[in-house]
Parts: structure tokens; sequence; C-alpha cells
């Protein structure tokens, strides 16, 4: 594609676009946003876009509705304005976690806001680590969606992994899991879990070794933490060597981290900057997928494969 690449960022993570501008040696292209007396949002897309390749990069997260509503408008304003194409780099999709119709009268948001996007004027999306990877396929755009396991590979491989063990919370993670062991060259464990709620989760036992091994818990995201604290207290009971917990997606809600951090066989908690982390601990790695987001759309913008992202 031969038009001139454009990046905007909404208000949610603009730490993240500055970071992938910065890749790409592309200025991040300035957003006004302001508020009507009756708290209506506007937006306005402070540079050319008339025929132009648009990325907008705004991970949905809290406050999820308002990120939400500012990228759709972000959109409309791109296609209004006759860009050529437009992007959505969503590094986190909050509505992923809405999948399917498990109780009556159940709205699937990951459905029905993946329908608004391509209704705003979203022509592709860019994704990392969604909650449920079926939600790939609410979307009637094409989407790219990348993981961390790459990323989050290459930092446990810089230590002694000859007695580790990957551990996913449930059966189903449990395919991410064995993806990123086999990345590392370790067996694979899982837990039986079964949800209640949002807030109560119960896990009877782990399928697989992990007495005497050092064991990382790798999920897509940490909210409140509550299935992973649910793990830690039936993982004590097998005696592993070491824990450490692993995500892509630091959400940390309800004081998440520090609970986790406070858990004394926990020695280090790895996320990505996928959302913003605003807290700092001494147990807590944050690495960043901005290297990935920015290769991503560069290979779109140039016609070329992304799927190499996803080799070892």
């Amino acid at each position: 594609m031969n038009a001139e690449i454009v990046l905007f960022s909404g208000s949610a993570h603009p730490e993240l676009a500055d970071e992938i501008c910065g890749h790409l040696d592309v200025p991040r292209s300035p957003v006004r946003t302001s508020r009507f007396a009756n708290d209506c949002l506007e937006v306005q897309l402070q540079a050319n876009c008339r025929e132009r390749d648009v990325y907008l990069i705004q991970p949905i997260v809290p406050p999820a509705q308002e990120n939400l509503v500012e990228l759709l408008l972000m959109a409309d304003a791109a296609r209004g304005a006759s860009a050529a194409r437009v992007t959505a780099v969503m590094s986190h999709y909050a509505y992923a976690r809405s999948d399917k119709k498990d109780e009556p009268r159940i709205s699937i948001g990951g459905r029905l806001v993946a329908d608004l996007l391509v209704t705003a004027g979203v022509n592709r999306v860019l994704t990392l680590t969604l909650h449920s990877p079926e939600v790939h396929g609410f979307f009637s755009v094409p989407v790219d969606h990348l993981h961390a396991l790459r990323e989050l590979a290459f930092h446990f491989r810089r230590g002694d992994l000859s007695r580790t063990t990957v551990l996913s919370p449930d059966l189903g993670y449990a395919k991410g899991a064995a993806h990123f062991a086999k990345r590392l060259g370790v067996p694979v464990a899982a837990g039986a879990k079964e949800r209640f709620s949002d807030e109560k989760v119960s896990i009877t036992s782990i399928i697989g070794d992990v007495a005497d091994r050092d064991v990382i818990v790798l999920d897509d995201e940490i909210a409140r933490g509550t299935t992973v604290t649910e793990l830690l207290s039936v993982l004590r009971g097998y005696e592993p060597r070491s824990i450490r917990v692993a995500c892509t997606h630091g959400l940390f809600a309800d004081s998440a981290l520090e609970k986790l951090a406070a858990e004394e066989d926990v020695t280090e908690i790895v996320c990505t900057n996928s959302v913003p982390v605003p807290f700092a601990h001494p147990k807590l790695t944050v690495l960043s997928v901005a290297p990935a987001l920015a290769e991503a759309i560069r290979r779109t913008h140039d016609g070329q494969s992304v799927s190499v992202l996803f080799e070892h």
C-alpha cells in the first residue's frame, strides 16, 4: 500500500502509542477530544487523513465504555475524512470476555462491539491475546491476532529452565500455555477450574507434574487475580520449588497486584504494557509489546505477511 501512514492515539494508552511511533519513526498525530454540556464526547483528528493509511491506537481498558466510544468516534472521523483504510490497534479488547450466551437473555458484547467498530468505519483490526480466540471470528473485517508469547519466552529463557513447568490456570488457556511451554522446551500442566461468577472460582486439582518444579503460572490476563490466587492455594499442596506468575494483560483491578506480590512464595510477576500499568513493585516486570505491534503495522502497511511474528 503506497498511501502515507498516519497514527492517532486515543486517551487510553498514549505511552504505548508513543513507543510504537518511535519504532516506526512516524509522529503521533494529534487528536482533540472535548465534551459537550450533556456529557457527550466529540473527537477531531487534527491531521490529514485523505487517502492515508490510518491507525487508531486504543486498547479497550477502564474506563472501558469511555475508551470504546472514543475509538468509535475516531474511526467515524477518519472515515468521514476519506481515509484509504482505518485500522483499530487494540492491544487489549476487553469485550472478548463476553463471547457466549451461557445464561438466558445474556448479551454477547464481543460480537456487538465488533459490529459497532465495523459500522463506525474500521476496515481492519490489530489486536493482542484475545481472552477468547473465537472472538476473532466475530469481526467481518480482517483481524491480525498477535500474542506476546515471544516476548514472555525471551524473558524467561534468561534463567535456568531445567526443572521448569508452565502451568495454565484452566483447560481453556491450556493451548496457549502449551505453545508457550514449547517455546521454552519445558512441560505443561493445567488446573481443573470451574467458574461460578466473576469473583468466585474453584480449582480442584492440577493435571501435570508440578511437584518440586519451578512453576510459571501463565494466563492471558489478570484482572482481580481471583483465578491465580485460587490456583496458588492448590499449587502449594504439590510443594513446588518456586512460583512465578506471568500474563499478557496486567489489569490488576481491586489491588490484585499488591495481593499477588504479598504472596511470599511468588518470586516474580511478569506482564506486558498492552494496558497501562500505573503501579510499580519490586516483584513486577513489565515487558514491551510496542516493537511487535509496530512491526505488525509496518508489515500491514507494506502488504507483507504478519505470520512471521508468530515464529519461534
